[in-house]
This record gives structure tokens, C-alpha cells and sequence, in this order.
């Protein structure tokens, strides 16, 4: 039998027509702002969860949420240290762009008089315009003062710790036990570390419980793994892992993400909530090695491959594709004016904002990368430049590390990252035109972000609080 040529236009019209409105109609869902949670741990590894390779660290709760959504295999943090990562993350900017590559130190410490500039908007700041409950849970690490923390930049609740939890009291410092906030009223100080997991994760899922008939935005900035060299975790988790306290942490962070999941489920939330997993740095280097970032290379704290490209998965059931995978260069910074998008929120045009909008890649094909670069910072300087698959590490001098380090030559190299995840074959001598190209492109982030004592265009203050004073004494 014939089949007649207007028949088979007729059937291959109304294909491509079911095709753009089923699109049409996802997109129209993604315009009905979702619920987001976005959950932060502090220090984990690319390798230190199952759906990234590892087999010491049980996380079914983890390859649940990749099977129903999508992996992300080249996020980056803009920094491999929290502070820095944090600050970028809720501003859409590189951390040097807004003066928090370095304070008092790597990382904002206790008491410290510097913090995010007010003058910033927000991740949560930006939702409240579109009429989101905002909240946040965990640890915040961008000022301790009042005009820091996080009721002052945008979030309607905190319960958390404002800094690492590792800064405890010690010898010639005038850090105070480390405190469980509640907005900005200590409620237990020094608080119990191990049960931190459990106690934040049971008030954020009352909370979404609380919040369910509006549009809400939950920070979970895990205290775990953390920076202690002896991680907590709960009894329940105690002694549970193949890997010590490390592994026993992570496997308490995946139950925490599944009792979030099952409130979603019970309260009917599940298809109107976006999930964000990830982390803020790279795994650092520990004696005993605890975390890994393999397969790729380097630790956390610094500008390696496995201290600044960090795990993701974003799962939102009917509209991210499920059991999938997206190789395209992310970052951290995307956030905001990817949510901004999503919700319509208009992105503030009086600042550069370094971040893109990556919903192709999100809920599309992940066909192509939005960045022409990408720039990886230490403290001051600038030591790195990826370009697609290409990273041109500078020909710089390091500064010393330690009381007693000496600034140390490092010379250029080039890697192939699709090729070469883990750096092991050094082509530079094969390639100068992308050498030339990368350099250039360095040389864009100096004229505008700077570069150790090179001064920026585009830079912009960190806020400072004249007079600090210990949380417990305010």
C-alpha cells in the first residue's frame, strides 16, 4: 500500500508540533517558580559520593536523585576555599571581583570586622522580589557582625553556625565557644557538633512543611564534611562507613538529603521543586587521606582540578531530563541569574555579574558551554585559565605557603581536560595558538578583576564593621 505524501506531512507536522508543545508546556511549567533547594556540603570530594565513582561511601539517596535528574561532571566553584566559594555563589561574581578572595586570612575567621558587602544582592535577596519564603540552614561563613549575617542579606529564617566549625576557642584569639544561631540570637554555645546534621535537617524539613503553600527557597549550606581532621557525625552514623569519621559524615549527609526528599514526597512537593546538590571546594589533603576528588587531580584549597570542579546533581522530576549527564563547563556563579531567569526576576544591571544563565543546560540538550572562559583565583592572584576543554596553568611565581615558604616558579602547562581529566599529560609544546589564545584571555581578568598588586577596573568592596564584636558579648 501507497502512502500518500500529504500523509506523511500531516503525521511529521503534528510530531514536530507535539514536540514544540510539549516544550512550550515545560517551559510554561518552569515559569511557575519552583520551589529550589539548594544544599551546600562543606569540603567534599568530586570522588566521595557514589554517583561520582566512589565504593567506600554508601549514598543511595544521592544515585536516586541522579536517576531521577541529571549529573553535572564540570561544575566549578569559583574558589577552593569556602569563604570565597560561599560569597560567589550567593552574588553571581567571582570572589576577586567583590573583594572577598582574602580578608583576615584564607577564609573569614571569628570576630572578624570584614564580611559580605550589604551592598551585594543576593541569591535570596533576588528571590524575595519575586515573592519567595527564604531560608537557610547550616553554615554561613561571610561575617559574623550583624549587617553579615544572613537576616540582613536576604534570607526571612537562619539556624546554623556562622562560620566553620572548626573555629573554636584558642590560645590568643578572642573567638567565642562556637554558637547554634537561630536568626541572630545564639540559642547553644558551644553547640554539640555531632548532632548537627540531625537537628538542621529536622528544622529545614519542618520548615518546608511550614512554607508549603508558597514558593520557597531553602539554602542548605552543609556543616559537613567540614574542616575539622576528625569529622562529626551523629551516633547513628558513628563508626557506620569503610572511611572513618570522613565516610561516616558523607553517609549521613545522603540520609539527610532523603529525609528532605521524603517531606517533598508527603507534602505533594515533589514535581514543583528543584534540587540543587553540590559542593563548595574540593576534598583537601589530609594525614591520613580521608576525601578523594579522583579521577581528578589535585586537593581542595587550591586551584587544581579537584579542589575548584566540584560534584552536582539537579533533579526536577518532569522537567530535567532523567538518568542523565551534562559535560559542559558550570559554575557556582550561575546561580543567581539562572534562578533570576526561571522566576523572571530582572538581574541588577548597575554591576557585572561574571555568572550566565545555564537553563539550557539544565533542562535542554547541555549542547554548548555559555563560558568563553573560565578563570581560577588564589587569594590575589590569578593562576589558571580554562577555555572549552583547554587549561592553561600561568607561568607565574607562587607565593610562600607557611611561616617558613618561599615563593616557588611554576611553569606553564596545558591540559586537554575532556582527553586528560586527570592532568598527566602536559601539551602545551604541541598547541601555542591555544597557549596565545588562553593567555589572552588571562590578560582580560587582570585588566578588570586584577592580578596580585595589579590593580582591577571592576572591582568591588567587601563590607567592614569598625568596631567587631564576639557574637556571645552583642
Amino acid at each position: 500500500m501507497k502512502i500518500k505524501p500529504f500523509l506523511i506531512l500531516s503525521v511529521t507536522l503534528c510530531c514536530y508540533l507535539g514536540q514544540n508543545v510539549n516544550s512550550l508546556f515545560a517551559k510554561a511549567e518552569r515559569t511557575s517558580r519552583p520551589n529550589i533547594i539548594f544544599i551546600f556540603c562543606d569540603n567534599l570530594g568530586y570522588g566521595d559520593i557514589e554517583p561520582f565513582g566512589s565504593t567506600l561511601h554508601r549514598t543511595p539517596h544521592l544515585n536516586q536523585l541522579a536517576k531521577e535528574g541529571r549529573k553535572f561532571t564540570h561544575c566549578y566553584s569559583a574558589s577552593g576555599v569556602c569563604t570565597p566559594s560561599r560569597a560567589a555563589l550567593m552574588t553571581g561574581c567571582y570572589p576577586k571581583r567583590i573583594s572577598m578572595t582574602m580578608t583576615d586570612g584564607w577564609v573569614l575567621r571569628p570576630v572578624s570586622q570584614f564580611g559580605l558587602n550589604p551592598k551585594e544582592v543576593t541569591i535570596a535577596e533576588l528571590l524575595k522580589q519575586a515573592g519567595y519564603a527564604t531560608s537557610i540552614f547550616g553554615k554561613w561563613h561571610l561575617g559574623d557582625q550583624p549587617e553579615f549575617l544572613p537576616n540582613a542579606q536576604g534570607f526571612d529564617y537562619f539556624m546554623g553556625i556562622p562560620y566553620s566549625d572548626d573555629m573554636t576557642p584558642r590560645a590568643g584569639q578572642n573567638w567565642p565557644p562556637l554558637p547554634l544561631m537561630e536568626n541572630d540570637r545564639v540559642i547553644e554555645a558551644p553547640c554539640d557538633r555531632d548532632m548537627l546534621a540531625q537537628r538542621l535537617t529536622k528544622a529545614a524539613c519542618e520548615w518546608i512543611v511550614e512554607k508549603k503553600e508558597e514558593p520557597f527557597f531553602l539554602y542548605f549550606p552543609q556543616c559537613m564534611p567540614g574542616s575539622t581532621r576528625a569529622p562529626f557525625a551523629s551516633e547513628a552514623f558513628r563508626g557506620k562507613s569503610k572511611n572513618g569519621p570522613w565516610g561516616d559524615s558523607i553517609e549521613e549527609l545522603d540520609w539527610s538529603l532523603g529525609e528532605m526528599v521524603r517531606t517533598l514526597k508527603e507534602n505533594g512537593l515533589t514535581e514543583k521543586t528543584l534540587i540543587v546538590w553540590t559542593s563548595d571546594n574540593g576534598a583537601p589533603r589530609r594525614n591520613p587521606i580521608q576525601g578523594t576528588n579522583k579521577p581528578l587531580a589535585g586537593w581542595g584549597y587550591t586551584t587544581s582540578e579537584g579542589g575548584m570542579r566540584v560534584p552536582c546533581i539537579m533533579s526536577w522530576p518532569g522537567q530535567i531530563e532523567a538518568n542523565s549527564e551534562c559535560a559542559e563547563l558550570c559554575t557556582m556563579m550561575d546561580f543567581l541569574p539562572t534562578f533570576a531567569a526561571m522566576t523572571k526576576t530582572p538581574v541588577p544591571k548597575e554591576r557585572i555579574i561574571d555568572g550566565k544563565d545555564i537553563e539550557s543546560l539544565i533542562f535542554e540538550g547541555c549542547d554548548k558551554s555559555p563560558y568563553e572562559a573560565f578563570y581560577y583565583y588564589q587569594k590575589y592572584q590569578l593562576q589558571a585559565v580554562r577555555s572549552g576543554p583547554w587549561k592553561l596553568n600561568l607561568d607565574i611565581v607562587l607565593p610562600p605557603q607557611g611561616k617558613n615558604g618561599k615563593r616557588r616558579p611554576r611553569p606553564a602547562s596545558l591540559y586537554n581536560l575532556v582527553d586528560d581529566p586527570t592532568e598527566l599529560k602536559n601539551v602545551i609544546a604541541e598547541h601555542p595558538e591555544i597557549v596565545a589564545r588562553l593567555n589572552k584571555l588571562a590578560n582580560k581578568a587582570r585588566k578588570t578583576m586584577g592580578d596580585l598588586d595589579q590593580k582591577g577596573t571592576e572591582v568591588r568592596p567587601h563590607g567592614v564593621h569598625k568596631n567587631p564584636k564576639p557574637i556571645l558579648k552583642r
